[in-house]
């Protein structure tokens, strides 16, 4: 078994029973499907996604509070099949801090210490090295209603530590916190994270919290692994639309687009009910190769879910995976979901996709709009611009005053302009509007 990972997750699958629809098909509705994944030693992981994504249930699996239908678990390279929870080398950090308000902070972070059967002396020592990392020397007489939030949500995270788990969970630990707070307990975090060197796993659905704190993110959403990436790789090379959507503040924005692929290596589109545009991709960047590549992870998966079928134990997936409904945000909201209900996505149907910084004001701008709505905070401006019936969102960077109704020529910069498959909602490729 591997020991460079501190947790193992095996194509683990998890339902709650429904009943039957039948006398032999059961009916359930998936919590997790399939789920791998491996959470290196001493990283700092965070699982995010919508609330009812599956997050929780993740962790009471890996807990041992519930059992996996099919799949394995490993910690530190051993499987926890028929391993108890209060016998797996875990620890657990709640929203709720759970600290005994009749025990000063001592006894709170000795308690997590009882399981370990530690001499006094060892105990002591313990309490001493993780009071003195979490700066609580001098709070250990005090109790829990003498503490602030965040001194109390040190303490939780002190006596889950003390024991030394293989993994210390988080499940939404700074929620309860004061906006102003939360920053400057994401720093705690990181800087324990640093000083500690334990395997951290923070489930949260908040993705600034994700994106400041892991060095990993895992993005779920129906109980499926949508992407398991660093940070920045998943800003700007996101698997599919819902990653895409899900992060970055402001949101990004989804533009319609039809083309082709012309013989220069350029793609021909057109997006805003007509405006024509060329979308310059990397060099070597062929169009049908990828067309045919999508068609045959599909039908793999097909195939997969076809022998899957016909194993003992199987239950169809009742919460089915469907292409993310994405949104074209426009001045008149009521035509803003996507797409066409009678008009089913084929090749050539595309999604752009473009972050709020990639959209510039310029007096030669090749698209000219209006200003809709703006809102300074000092260092930056987020803007809204209307063009034609559709709504973009900008990030300008400075002490900028906008005047709503006046009109504005923008561009949208760089190469990191993003192109999607409508059809599969798939990533498709980078590129440069021109």
């Amino acid at each position: 078994m591997d020991k460079d990972f501190a947790l193992r997750l095996k194509n683990i699958t998890f339902w709650y029973k429904k009943g039957k629809t039948s006398a032999k098909v059961e009916e359930a509705e998936h919590t997790i499907k399939d789920f791998s994944l491996d959470v290196e030693k001493g990283s700092f992981t965070t699982l995010l996604g919508p609330s009812g994504c599956g997050k929780t249930t993740l962790l009471r699996l890996i807990s041992g509070f519930l059992e996996p239908q099919q799949g394995e678990i490993e910690l530190d390279g051993v499987n926890q099949k028929g391993i108890e929870p209060n016998k797996r080398k875990i620890g657990m950090v709640f929203q709720d801090y759970a600290l005994f308000p009749h025990m000063t902070v001592r006894k709170n972070i000795e308690f997590g210490l009882k399981l370990n059967k530690d001499t006094k002396a060892e105990a002591d020592k313990k309490i001493s090295q993780i009071a003195e990392t979490l700066n609580l020397e001098d709070l250990l007489e005090r109790y829990p209603d003498e503490l602030s939030g965040g001194q109390q949500q040190r303490v939780a995270i002190a006596r889950t530590l003390a024991p030394e788990p293989t993994v210390l969970f988080m499940d939404e630990p700074l929620s309860n916190l004061d906006a102003k707070l939360r920053l400057e307990m994401r720093y705690e975090l990181q800087r324990l994270h640093i000083e500690t060197g334990s395997t951290f796993v923070y489930v949260t659905h908040d993705q600034m919290e994700a994106m400041t704190l892991a060095t990993k993110i895992c993005l779920i959403n129906n109980g499926v692994l949508q992407q398991y990436d660093a940070p920045l790789q998943v800003y700007n090379r996101p698997n599919n639309l819902f990653v895409a959507d899900f992060v970055g503040n402001p949101s990004i924005n989804f533009i319609e687009a039809k083309g082709e692929q012309l013989s220069d290596g350029k793609l021909s589109l057109e997006i805003f009910d007509g405006k024509k545009i060329s979308f310059s991709v990397p060099s070597g960047f062929n169009l049908n190769a990828w067309y045919e590549e999508r068609d045959k992870l599909v039908q793999d998966a097909v195939n997969q879910e076809k022998e899957n079928s016909l194993k003992k134990g199987y239950v169809e997936k009742q919460n089915k995976d469907e292409v993310f409904k994405y949104h074209i945000a426009r001045l008149n909201e009521e035509e803003g979901f996507a797409a066409k209900k009678d008009a089913v996505p084929q090749n050539g149907d595309f999604v752009l996709a473009v972050r709020p910084e990639f959209i510039q004001l310029a007096e030669n701008g090749m698209f000219t709009g209006e200003i809709c709505g703006a809102m300074p905070t000092g260092m930056e401006s987020t803007i809204k611009i209307g063009i034609a019936d559709f709504l973009l969102t900008s990030v300008i960077f400075g002490g900028v005053t906008f005047q709503i109704g006046s009109v504005q020529k923008f561009n949208f910069i760089g190469e990191g302009i993003m192109l999607f498959d409508r059809k599969s909602g798939r990533f498709i490729t980078h590129g440069k509007i021109e």
